[in-house]
């Protein structure tokens, strides 16, 4: 299966076979749910409060039956903590990074894996290269059925108004870099556009100095829409696009121009879609549940022609050098040689309000 639950701020849902609204009380047949997953991870994305004392950002303990009772926070200086009960047993662990007291979103996976019996907690700001991991031994799992009630039962759990989304997966989900184009993005190649997700290593691209270069890795992943995940469409005919296409909302635009030049004083710049949907340029849209993005790594951190404007390709900065992040990374599918290094980004990356002036001044 994969994802199994998830909890935000307009959904609550569960599914046993394909993520659906779960509209009633867990049923008898919700006893073949209480066996502890192998293996699985529970995902939290969340804006941290500059608070001076820890912030429960998630709780869970279950009302009317024995169970594992669980208990996140976030604590000062941009750390968090994990406790959980099953029994007489208590797991905790806690992981450590620094925000510099920046309400930032964060991502916190607890994952384990019962036949190695290791565990993980990571911490990272998505769309940055800071990621801290906590390796673990004998790890405490979570049931489905610790989910469904978690997600169904009000009364069993906290929910800090802070939390964007939870969800929950039978996998030992990946951190780190992850990719940010819908499947059928259309990418120019050496035979015209092609979909994104039929792109292979070996194919050419083309970039945003009229360059060909060949693709190194192609990179797919189906996450929960939600949150960082929340599919955008950009609209056409903003910023140079022949048609509306759907990224994720670090998905970056290459923006170039004499005015881009005279305002920001760099011949192109990078501008994230979430960063664009206060104006006209970029909306959210409801999807499924699930979404499947994919990316291409080329080898150094470019730009994509892409229904007539330029994306960023997949900037894996120096994750080789990082072996804990690199192991539980989305490109630990591919030998670590093959991996090129994006040493820096390519373009400056504009903040919000520069990139709102920019989609205005264009616009107009």
């Amino acid at each position: 299966m994969s994802w199994l639950a998830l909890i935000d701020k307009t959904r609550t849902l569960f599914r046993l076979d394909g993520l659906a609204r779960y509209g009633q009380k867990p049923g008898p047949d919700l006893v073949d749910l209480r066996t502890p997953m192998q293996t699985g991870s529970l995902v939290v994305e969340t804006r941290v409060s500059p608070y001076d004392k820890p912030q429960m950002l998630l709780g869970y303990a279950p009302q009317t039956r024995s169970g594992v009772r669980l208990s996140l926070q976030a604590v000062p200086g941009g750390g968090v903590v994990l406790v959980l009960h099953a029994g007489s047993e208590t797991f905790h662990t806690a992981v450590n990074l620094d925000t510099g007291g920046r309400a930032d979103v964060i991502r916190i996976t607890y994952s384990w894996d019962m036949r190695a019996r290791r565990g993980r907690l990571s911490l990272e700001r998505p769309g940055t290269f800071r990621v801290e991991v906590k390796e673990m031994a004998n790890p405490i799992p979570l049931s489905p059925e610790d989910m469904c009630e978690f997600v169904h039962d009000e009364l069993s759990r906290v929910l800090s108004p802070d939390v964007i989304y939870a969800a929950l997966s039978d996998r030992v989900e990946p951190i780190g870099p992850m990719p940010t184009m819908t499947s059928d993005t259309p990418v120019m190649t050496g035979e015209g556009y092609v979909p994104a997700a039929t792109l292979q290593r070996g194919d050419l691209v083309h970039t945003t100095q009229g360059d060909v270069v060949p693709v190194l890795a192609s990179v797919k992943r189906t996450v929960p829409a939600a949150g960082l995940f929340t599919p955008i469409m950009l609209r056409a005919p903003f910023f140079g696009l022949q048609e509306p296409i759907v990224v994720s909302p670090s998905q970056r635009l290459v923006i170039g121009g004499s005015r881009v030049e005279y305002t920001f004083g760099a011949e192109h710049v990078l501008v994230p879609a979430g960063h664009l949907l206060n104006g006209t340029a970029a909306k959210s849209i409801k999807t499924d549940p699930l979404v499947t993005y994919c990316q291409l790594i080329l080898p150094d951190h470019d730009a994509l022609l892409v229904a007539g404007t330029y994306l960023e390709s997949f900037d894996i900065g120096r994750i080789r050098r990082r072996k804990d992040v690199l192991r539980a990374s989305l490109l630990n599918q591919f030998p670590r040689a093959s991996l090129p290094e994006h040493s820096r980004t390519a373009y400056p990356v504009l903040r919000e309000f520069e990139a709102l002036t920019l989609a205005a001044q264009r616009a107009a």
